[in-house]
């Protein structure tokens, strides 16, 4: 059995959840590849779609799960001789039967709730929690809706208990993941600082980070975000795309919030230290050069620790996908530009945490044989030494863009 796993966290909670189910059915060690797909990004979808291609020139049993088979229903006639279930993992095991028996299995309607499913971790100290799938939104560019809906929050009774299985399995950091956290229970009467404090109530020693949310559900929440955070099991780390610094351009892309809005949820959590880790993306059909430079100048000015900036790409079925794109040269030159801004940001943000002493957790290994050790900042820490799952004391001597680098003490 092979899962090859290409997109977010909360793809990588799907596939230790298809690993779960495949093991509770006896079936881990069937003659068959699991491909759980991602449809965000064009040079994703194609490297997929080569790699696809392969399996079935090898005579590969395949089977398709994840964003591409919904959002794109006619890959499922391009490759007739493969299984495929879309983000509906609940269905892996019957179509991994059907698979190694050279039979198929075709069935890529959304499967509803998914909470509390067997998983078999990737990492045993890290935890991923899906706590709702899909959103509210209507982003101009995003493929990711067809994909997977309008917002589906799991029950909170449900998820804190999921959070006592992990803590009891060991696991030291959980991560809150969904397509948008801060929508989480708009449709269950429910939210996410209410979410955040049932998890903080859980006993035991871990620590949680809280996924992507836009800022349009932030700002409506403020104050008890702010408060939600102030837990000591709370990373104080926030992930707020803004995608552009123009709000005309955040209008042509269906965000529903402006650059001051996303400034305002910043500066309430930069009051209380909090690191910031936002997206833009460079490119969209109506980015004229003075939009770019209203991004680049937002970027000087909130000075984010973590920058994910992506090139626009049109996805098929989506508003933006029938606008006259930009040139490719010219997105790339605003790539590159955007990318130098925040090494210079990035860096200097980081050499200020240079010479500071304290506890982090050792939450990963890496393949050079280092660890990756988070402050409560959820600062990267690389040391040379460390017990994954266990606190470290580590002294920071030196930093880069993207990382700090420790010794233990």
């Amino acid at each position: 059995m092979e899962i090859l796993t290409f997109g977010c966290s909360f793809n990588q909670a799907e596939s230790e959840a298809i690993r779960g189910l495949l093991r509770e059915n006896g079936l881990e060690h069937a003659p068959v590849t699991v491909v759980n797909t991602c449809t965000v990004k064009s040079p994703t979808e194609t490297k997929i779609l080569r790699l696809l291609r392969k399996l079935e020139a090898e005579n590969r049993k395949v089977v398709v799960t994840g964003c591409i088979p919904p959002a794109r229903p006619s890959v499922v006639a391009e490759f007739p001789s493969f299984s495929f279930i879309g983000v509906n993992v609940r269905d892996v095991v019957e179509a991994v039967k059907a698979a190694a028996s050279k039979g198929r299995y075709v069935n890529i309607a959304s499967s509803g709730e998914k909470s509390c499913l067997p998983r078999i971790r990737g990492n045993p100290v890290v935890g991923i929690l899906p706590i709702a799938e899909g959103c509210l939104g209507g982003c101009s560019f995003c493929q990711t809706k067809l994909a997977r809906g309008n917002l589906v929050s799991y029950p909170l009774k449900k998820l804190v208990h999921e959070v006592r299985g992990m803590v009891a399995d060991g696991v030291v950091e959980i991560w809150v993941t969904a397509q948008d956290a801060g929508a989480y229970g708009l449709d269950i009467g429910s939210s996410l600082p209410e979410l955040l404090s049932d998890i903080a109530d859980v006993e035991g020693d871990f620590m949680v980070r809280v996924g992507m949310m836009n800022p349009d559900h932030a700002l409506k929440m403020l104050d008890d975000l702010v408060k939600a955070y102030r837990s000591e099991k709370v990373y104080k780390f926030l992930h707020l795309p803004v995608q552009s610094g123009d709000d005309g351009v955040l209008e042509d892309m269906g965000r529903g919030y402006t650059a001051d809005g996303f400034r305002e949820v910043v500066d309430a959590f930069r009051k209380h230290n909090t690191t910031l880790s936002t997206d833009v993306i460079l490119g969209y059909p109506t980015e004229d050069e003075k939009a770019f430079q209203n991004t680049v100048e937002l970027i000087e000015e909130v000075k984010p620790d973590v920058l994910n900036s992506t090139r626009y790409w049109p996805r098929p079925g989506t508003r933006a996908a029938k606008l006259k794109p930009l040139p490719g040269n010219e997105i790339k030159r605003r790539s590159r530009m955007i990318n130098g801004v925040f090494k210079k940001v990035g860096l200097g943000m980081n050499r200020e945490w240079v010479g500071w002493e304290g506890k982090a957790l050792v939450s990963e290994k890496n393949r050079d044989g280092t660890y990756t050790a988070r402050n409560r900042w959820y600062k990267p820490i690389i040391v040379k030494k460390g017990r994954l799952g266990g606190w470290a004391d580590v002294r920071v001597e030196k930093a880069t863009y993207y990382d700090l680098r420790a010794v233990v003490v």
